[in-house]
Formats: C-alpha cells, structure tokens, sequence
C-alpha cells in the first residue's frame, strides 16, 4: 500500500497477538486528510485495539503504523501528532472550560495572547464561547462532549481518535451530536477516525467505514457501498436491517442472477456473478424499504407471499413482519402517509420489489429471514 503525502495514517499489514490470541489480522489500509473514517464492528471485533495501535497505546505485533509517512510504530502516545477523546472526558472539574481547553496549549509553552486567540477560536468553532467561564458541572452532556472536542482538537493533531465517545449521551442529544460532530470535523479539516459498535452512528457521519468482525476488517467503503453493496453475509447483516433468504442459483439471464429459493419461488437479483456459479448456494439480501406490501396475492418473479403476523406503526412508516411457507420471517416497510394494503395480522400478504431491489451474496446465513426480528440474534452481534 502507498504511503503518499495525503495520507494521514497507514496501516501496513499491521497484526496485534495476545499470546495466542490473534486481536487483530493483517489490517492494510490507509486514511486520508481531512477524512472522517469510522471503524464499525460488535463487541470484541478489534476496533479499539487498532484504535489504540494508532494512538500508541498498544504496538503492533507485526506490520507498521505511518502517521504523515513516518513509521511511528514503536513512538509512545505523547510523541504522536494524535489525540483521543474517549467515552470519559476527564475534564478538569476545577478548571473553567476556558483553561480546559487552553490545557494543551499552555503545556506547549504557547505565547499567552496567541493561546487566547486560539482557544476562542475553537470554542466559537464548537459553539461554547458564551460558556468560557464557566465549570464543567454547571454544563450538560453534550456541552462537556464539546469541550473535550475543543480541548483535543486546539493544537490541530494531524488526526483525532474518537472511542465511543457519544455511548453516554441519551438517544436525542446522540443523534444531534452525530450531526455536529461532522460540522466540526468539516469545519476544521482534521481527519477524525471514529470507532462505534453502532451502525447508526457511522452511516451518519462517515466519509468511509471499515467494518471488523473477529480481528478481520471485512470491508472498507463508503456508507453507500456497504449498505447497498456488502461484501459478505455478516456486513449485509451487521449494516442495518436485511432479510437474508437462502436458495441456489439456478441460471444467469443477462445482468441478473437466478436463484430458486429455500422459502419457494425463483427470484432475478443482481449481485457479485463471480461467485455465483450454477448450482450454488447463496443468499438473496432485501433491505425492508425495498419491499413494497400488497394484499393482492400471486406475485412471482421479484416478489414473496406469505402471512402477515405483525404490523407495528412507526410515524413516518409502519413496520410489517411477514412469515414465509418455509417458516423464516422477512420484514417490509411501508410508507405509513399512503394508503396502507388492506390486510390484518393473519391475512395472507404478497411483498414485491424493483428490479435492483435484491442482491446475492455467496453462502447461506446463520439465520434465514429479517436480521431484525430475533433478540438473540441481534444480541449475538453486539
């Protein structure tokens, strides 16, 4: 992998091993100036750990770590143009936001009226210079998380690492914080590498997303890429909700794939057709909002039948859960200011999409059906 200028940080096949406990396997990628990278995985998926391989806190087993083409693999933290704001500010309570803030700067020996300029600056940046003197306790969640932002950001590290910094805030003030994190970041052009256990979070604010599961990173690619194009059952799965069908590829009819399916009827789809040989096993991917209900019964060739067992109103959209002859569950959403189908729980019900609408992965999943729909299963990914 190249190591050019725009580069901030270069992974080189860097591996992190425990014993005999591999945490980490041959990640090669690199990071851009100025871009916000989030890696995205469950619990235990190596983010953190590659996380802490750029911040210093941990060096890499084999490989290198490059920050602005220098090998900075065995450099500890306070030596690394980084900073890291985690999930605990650590504000200084008897500090006023102010001095929190100029913490860095005055550490550097910065001239005092240079320090204040800067510092107002980047509190203005974060939209707290009406609070500059105030303390930390007399400031709400998302005004702290602003402060530790300010604070880290001061002295323009040539990247910010971010661990979960938003796990703390309630549901509201999270997502509004998502939207001004990304403000902030496109305000002061600094590359911001963010790990999060939640797809939410990520597809929201990223340029790009890794996403790692066991110590592998699966798949690099925009919000777009990943969600419309996974490389795998389990980023199809992870990234948000999918119903994953099992069946066989049965032909190729020009740019599509033909796939008789375990839950009954031969489906066209497009997807990767280099792994699609006749008489494979593959998945077919339907994202819900792709899936359009209707009480009119006997669609074949892009559409399910099946009996509607549960329809759940959501605001803008109802949410319809609908069981198929072969017993797995696919979900559909359907916009809630139409006019809904016609069907109650227990009715049958037929789902239909467009021709783009399905995408075949190669393999068969854990779980036939909606990703959304079962606990244990969505608690097994986190």
């Amino acid at each position: 992998m190249g190591e050019a200028a725009k580069d901030v940080i270069v992974l080189d096949h860097v591996s992190k091993r425990y014993g005999d406990f591999v945490a980490v396997h041959d990640a090669n990628f690199s990071i851009a100036h100025g871009e916000f990278f989030a890696m995205l995985g469950p619990s235990g998926c190596g983010k953190t750990t590659t996380l802490k391989m750029i911040a210093g806190f941990e060096q890499p087993s084999a490989g290198r770590v490059m920050l602005d083409g220098v090998d900075v693999s065995d450099v500890p933290p306070y030596k690394r143009n980084v900073n890291t704001v985690f999930q605990q500010y650590a504000l200084f309570p008897h500090m006023s936001v102010f001095d929190n803030v100029a913490f860095g700067p005055r550490s550097k020996k910065i001239d005092e009226s240079k320090l204040k300029t800067s510092v107002m600056e980047m509190l203005e940046i974060v939209r707290l210079s009406e609070f500059a003197h105030r303390k930390p306790s007399q400031l709400s969640g998302g005004q702290q998380q602003r402060v530790a932002l300010a604070r880290a950001l001061v002295n323009y590290p040539s990247a910010l690492l971010l661990d979960e910094p938003l796990a703390a805030l309630d549901l509201k003030l999270r997502e509004a914080m998502q939207i001004e994190l990304k403000r902030i970041q496109r305000e002061v052009e600094i590359s911001f590498i963010f790990v999060t256990h939640d797809q939410g979070e990520a597809l929201t604010m990223s340029d790009r997303i890794a996403v790692m599961s066991q110590g592998h990173v699966e798949q690099i690619g925009t919000p777009q890429e990943i969600y419309r194009s996974p490389s795998s059952l389990f980023v199809a799965g992870f990234i948000g909700s999918a119903n994953l069908l099992p069946g066989t590829v049965k032909s190729h009819d020009g740019d599509n794939v033909v796939v008789t399916l375990q839950a009954g009827p031969t489906v066209r789809v497009t997807g990767n057709f280099s792994s699609c040989a006749i008489g494979e096993k593959v998945s077919v991917m339907l994202r819900p909002e792709c899936m359009k209900p209707s009480s009119d019964v006997g669609v074949s060739g892009q559409g399910l039948n099946g009996v509607l067992t549960d329809m759940v109103f959501q605001g803008a959209t109802a949410r319809m859960i609908v069981s198929l002859p072969d017993g797995s569950e696919v979900t559909c959403l359907a916009d809630s200011s139409a006019r809904m189908p016609d069907a109650q729980v227990g009715s049958n019900i037929s789902i239909s999409w467009g021709a783009d609408g399905g995408y075949v992965l190669a393999g068969w999943p854990g779980k036939a059906g909606s990703t959304s729909t079962d606990v244990d299963h969505i608690e097994s990914t986190l």
